[in-house]
């Protein structure tokens, strides 16, 4: 599937464009699992299964970030002010995000999603 291999390299790109109206956005390259965020649960906090079974959207990767924002490409729709959950692989980010940010492309979405609280140290710029 060469298209597929030249639309994942486009990808940043995509994402840079975005960015630019993120002055303080910096490239980063983080895998995370995405998924929907929901405010259901069983009564004493805990998701429900249908939450845990259902929310997953997909893995993909923080192209850029700031303090308070992550940006991304998803292959699923999103619209301003979706909830979502982002988790990295190795488990330094759990947080929840509201969207910010769309632009569409065929096939992909470019998001800009705004963490719900404060996530201290989740970027360092060196």
């Amino acid at each position: 599937m060469p298209n597929q291999a030249t639309a994942r390299a486009l990808e940043p790109d995509f994402v840079s464009r975005l960015a630019r109206f993120f002055p303080e956005a910096t490239p980063v390259r983080i895998p995370i699992k995405l998924s929907r965020a929901q405010s259901k649960s069983n009564g004493d906090g805990d998701r429900t299964a249908d939450e845990n079974e259902n929310g997953f959207l997909q893995d993909t990767v923080i192209e850029f970030g700031t303090p308070r924002e992550v940006l991304f490409v998803v292959n699923r729709p999103l619209e301003f002010a979706d909830r979502v959950l982002l988790e990295s692989n190795d488990g330094t980010l759990r947080a929840e995000a509201y969207v910010v940010a769309v632009q569409y492309h065929p096939e992909r979405t470019v998001v800009a999603v705004r963490f719900l609280k404060h996530v201290p140290n989740w970027i360092v710029k060196s």
